[in-house]
């Protein structure tokens, strides 16, 4: 397995001996969801000793419908994250979604996410680089894994090579993803810790007309075989009551499906990622 440089994050690394898992519920709802999932995986990761960071976004700005919810904005919604970073002593990461963002969210989040729509974005890129934070590149659905290196090179080339490589699915016909799992070696390539997005990988996008739909049942296989093929990171949206959220619901595991997901991925990360 390729050498992936480990990146440092409150007393961890990422892309050394500890599976690190990135997970919360897609968009912040309320403070109450953001605190109950926080508090679960919390404990959930302590027991199983797995790297943490919180994830929700402040704004999904990629929505199917002008009426999809979307989140509460920059200025609520990073105070809401910033209470869970002080309350639960959590590292955070966040989308942005504007080069004119990236300053404010790296006030509170410790990885700055540039989704994959937006992945090939320069000004995204070099703003969020700029922040000295640590940048997660999503890798769009419509590139090859190896076209990945330009988009990091545009991070390192603004004096940041704190960057992870982010893997969820390739659009494979109408309203369909595919998870070809030889990215996952191929993006290792390029030196940086690349991270499997089990939920929004089983999505389909635009699948149930003015929102997109998705596969749940299809997250703990993916996930698994991410991990056996070297992935270094796992990230999931986690939600109390998934089939009752307001973003991305099909998706999202609940909080029995994550005790369960991430206790045997960490247990396959175990056997395949030790020296």
């Amino acid at each position: 397995m390729a050498q992936v440089k480990q990146v440092k994050l409150n007393g961890f690394e990422i892309g050394g001996q500890k599976l690190t898992v990135l997970a919360g519920p897609c968009a912040i709802e309320s403070k109450d969801i953001l605190f109950k999932t926080a508090e679960h995986l919390k404990k959930l990761t302590q027991k199983l000793d797995i790297n943490y960071i919180f994830k929700s976004s402040f704004d999904k700005a990629n929505r199917s419908s002008i009426n999809s919810f979307r989140g509460p904005g920059l200025e609520k919604g990073l105070d809401l994250l910033n209470q869970i970073k002080k309350e639960f002593e959590l590292p955070i990461v966040t989308d942005i979604h504007l080069p004119e963002q990236a300053e404010a969210a790296a006030e509170v989040a410790d990885v700055l996410q540039i989704p994959a729509f937006l992945c090939r974005q320069t000004d995204m890129l070099v703003a969020a680089a700029k922040t000295g934070k640590i940048v997660n590149i999503k890798k769009g659905q419509f590139l090859a894994p190896a076209q990945m290196a330009s988009l990091a090179k545009k991070v390192s080339d603004s004096g940041n090579d704190r960057i992870l490589l982010t893997d969820r699915g390739v659009s494979f016909g109408y309203n369909n993803l595919v998870s070809d799992m030889r990215a996952i070696p191929i993006m290792r390539e390029m030196g940086y810790p690349v991270v499997f997005d089990a939920t929004h990988s089983v999505q389909l996008p635009g699948g149930a007309g003015e929102c997109s739909s998705g596969e749940r049942k299809f997250v703990e296989t993916l996930a698994k075989s991410a991990v056996a093929a070297g992935a270094d990171a796992l990230f999931f949206e986690i939600h109390p009551d998934p089939d009752k959220a307001l973003c991305d619901g099909p998706n999202m595991l609940s909080f029995d499906d994550a005790d369960k997901v991430f206790d045997i991925c960490n247990k396959i990360f175990m056997l395949t990622h030790q020296n």
